[in-house]
């Protein structure tokens, strides 16, 4: 077709017209076709001029397109190709995907990467379906989610059952976390029962867990780039699975420092280093950043954006939300501990106090997942009160011990969820 289309336009170029024509074979155009005096031709010429070069415009759109669109689908069945033997996920058809979500009748959500389906496998097992909607990234974000969930198992991580890649038809397939994410039980909202204490510190544990496997216990380092309550999912029992790996990234275990081309994450939680480079290189350490923020929202029920309207004496945009939580503690000041006991008060403290140490400005003061799950499985006693952390590098307070089981990554080298769609269609329930 582009051919074609290629020829009429040179054709027109040329400057040939009807009349031109019966000239070139030596006839008189007006005598011979009355018709086509010079008063007809012109119009034409100049409206067939247009109309060729509009189809010829929009044809070279279109090839663009499929083009384009076309090396996406081959890029992900050669990866598909390529990695064949270390996928463990099921491949289905697109029409398995339709009859195990009744055609697509139980929608839980859409978001800004497609639509969530609720599905049931011929054994019965309840599963989500994710439809992901075109992708402008050669469809990397798809591939991201199968190299590194797909080959990996642990009771804290979500589990990848399979996957459908069919013409433009791409789908992911999870197990059914039934309780959504931990987004609507660790902040306030109508309607909701909030989790106990210990609860919570259960959750935080296994969430520790599950990022600590995924640094260090799949022969692989996966870096995860979007830990937040969105992406912690709750089963039927409230154990905590880090779910969604759309951002994720997967670098050999021995690499301390990774090359990471733009941002990654959710701002609020997105370690320093993603936008500062003279402060140290991007690592895994940057997941354990996002994890202290996760753990401070758990511990103190309160986003990492807000801070409560009587501790407001500055403008918002002045009051980084750690700073405060950390003279809260040191002025011996409770957050949300009101009615608790004394246990309880130094749970959420020690939680507090991990979490403070996870976000410290620069990569080499943070503890590595290991010592962070160590950290939640001692006593509260046995901490040290962790520096005043900073908003921006000049800030940043000399913190003079690192935390001694951990690496240090001083060299430098240089993105709607799953669990919130599923939040507004599972019951509350109490623990």
């Amino acid at each position: 077709m582009i051919i074609f289309l290629i020829l009429l336009w040179s054709f027109i170029n040329t400057g040939l017209s009807i009349k031109g024509y019966y000239d070139t074979l030596g006839l008189d155009s007006n005598r011979e076709v009355g018709i086509y005096t010079s008063h007809y031709v012109l119009p034409s010429y100049i409206a067939a001029r247009f109309l060729l070069g509009i189809s010829f415009l929009i044809g070279l759109l279109v090839y663009k397109w499929r083009r384009r669109h076309l090396s996406m689908y081959e890029n992900i069945e050669n990866f598909l190709h390529d990695n064949n033997n270390n996928l463990i996920p099921i491949r289905y058809s697109y029409r398995e995907i339709k009859t195990m979500t009744g055609g697509f009748k139980d929608k839980l959500g859409e978001g800004g990467f497609g639509c969530v389906y609720k599905g049931k496998l011929r054994s019965g097992l309840h599963v989500a379906v994710k439809m992901l909607s075109k992708s402008k990234n050669n469809g990397q974000d798809f591939i991201s989610e199968v190299t590194t969930i797909g080959r990996i198992h642990h009771v804290n991580v979500v589990q990848l059952v399979g996957f459908c890649v069919e013409g433009t038809k791409r789908a992911l397939v999870y197990e059914f976390m039934h309780n959504g994410s931990l987004d609507k039980y660790i902040f306030s909202r109508e309607g909701t029962i909030p989790l106990s204490c210990e609860k919570i510190y259960e959750i935080s544990l296994q969430v520790a867990r599950g990022i600590k496997y995924l640094h260090q216990g799949c022969g692989m380092q996966i870096l995860h780039f979007d830990i937040k309550p969105h992406n912690i999912l709750l089963d039927e029992n409230f154990s905590s699975k880090v779910s969604d790996f759309g951002l994720a990234k997967l670098y050999p275990a021995n690499d301390s420092i990774v090359s990471v081309m733009a941002a990654r994450g959710t701002l609020g939680y997105m370690a320093p280093e993603l936008f500062y480079k003279n402060i140290g290189g991007v690592s895994y350490k940057a997941d354990v950043y996002s994890f202290g923020m996760l753990l401070m929202e758990m511990a103190s029920r309160m986003r990492n954006l807000n801070v409560p309207t009587e501790y407001k004496i500055q403008e918002l945009s002045q009051i980084y939300f750690p700073t405060w939580v950390h003279d809260q503690i040191t002025e011996g000041k409770e957050i949300e501990m009101k009615g608790s006991t004394d246990q309880e008060r130094n749970v959420s403290k020690k939680m507090i106090f991990v979490a403070l140490w996870c976000i410290q400005m620069k990569p080499q003061d943070r503890p590595s997942m290991n010592k962070v799950v160590d950290m939640l499985e001692g006593e509260f006693e046995s901490l040290e009160m962790p520096p005043k952390p900073s908003l921006y590098p000049h800030e940043t307070p000399m913190v003079e011990h690192v935390l001694s089981s951990d690496k240090t990554c001083d060299s430098t080298e240089s993105t709607s969820d799953l669990g919130e769609i599923i939040n507004e269609h599972t019951p509350c329930s109490s623990v």
